[in-house]
């Protein structure tokens, strides 16, 4: 089984459409959408919902009104500035502990938070593991690795060939969490110079924790000279540039539809995104 992770440096570079692609193309593959705080794959692939499991994480200070003297302490401790009139904001408590640890008659408890949901869930392309965060919630890296460690239970026990993930954008926590480990990451720029930026911190990321790296341009005729300068800063950082996307209506469309856009088109995009798939499996 080989794993492949499609990330950004940015949001809306197209990772999603690329990956529900891939996924009609390869045909024995196993999903998963690391993007958790803001995942849109189901919204392509349709998914039915086969199990839903709760995702707890961190802790948050609950003042027990009936065994709390008002002795004032755990607000005078908090430097959060949490408590006041002995009960515990939990917007403003960041999980510490120290109020917990101090008390005198043991009147506080600190218990897990529901942080969201993740589901396993069938779709027309197989299996697929995606999750979905509370506003606000915390430790998205740690849904991150569950679902990843889900989905290749469910990939190795069904022997597939592929398992592909939809990886959060950027160079945080999340993405680092998505990437660890993995055979092989799919970076998506767009040929500008925000582009241009985000691919070289996603590269020295990928680098950094010697996962090879393969490029592909989305909407690359928008700005031909860009795309050259992208592709040549991803050789100079050891990407391999596997593909150019030119713009085609036929991708709104197929969102439009929830589609994949190989499922659809038989355009321009969509060659394209054969080739990319094709040159990628090849890498790989």
């Amino acid at each position: 089984m080989k794993e492949l992770i499609i990330i950004s440096g940015k949001g809306g570079t197209g990772k999603t459409s690329i990956t529900a692609s891939f996924a009609a193309l390869a045909e024995c593959a196993v999903l998963a959408d690391c993007d958790v705080d803001a995942a849109d794959l189901h919204l392509v692939l349709e998914p039915t919902i086969r199990r839903r499991e709760t995702f707890t994480s961190g802790r948050a200070a609950e003042i027990r009104e009936a065994d709390c003297t008002q002795c004032g302490l755990c607000e005078t401790i908090c430097r959060f500035d949490a408590i006041h009139d002995f009960q515990v904001d939990p917007l403003s408590c960041e999980g510490c502990g120290a109020c917990v640890e101090f008390c005198p008659v043991k009147a506080i408890d600190f218990p897990e938070q529901d942080c969201g949901e993740w589901y396993v869930s069938a779709t027309r392309h197989g299996e697929m593991v995606h999750a979905r965060m509370h506003p606000g919630a915390e430790n998205s890296g740690k849904l991150v690795s569950l679902v990843r460690q889900e989905a290749r239970k469910i990939a190795l026990k069904q022997n597939s060939g592929f398992l592909l993930v939809d990886g959060p954008p950027g160079i945080g926590c999340p993405v680092i969490a998505s990437v660890t480990g993995a055979d092989a990451v799919l970076v998506v720029s767009e040929p500008t110079l925000s582009g241009e930026h985000d691919l070289k911190r996603v590269l020295q990321l990928t680098n950094h924790f010697k996962i090879p790296a393969m490029v592909c341009i989305n909407k690359w005729d928008i700005n031909p000279t860009m795309t050259e300068r992208i592709e040549t800063l991803a050789l100079s950082l050891g990407a391999k540039p596997v593909g150019r996307i030119p713009y085609d209506a036929a991708v709104t469309a197929a969102q439009i539809n929830a589609r994949a856009l190989v499922e659809d088109s038989d355009g321009h995009a969509a060659t394209a995104v054969r080739m990319t798939w094709s040159t990628v499996c090849s890498t790989m």
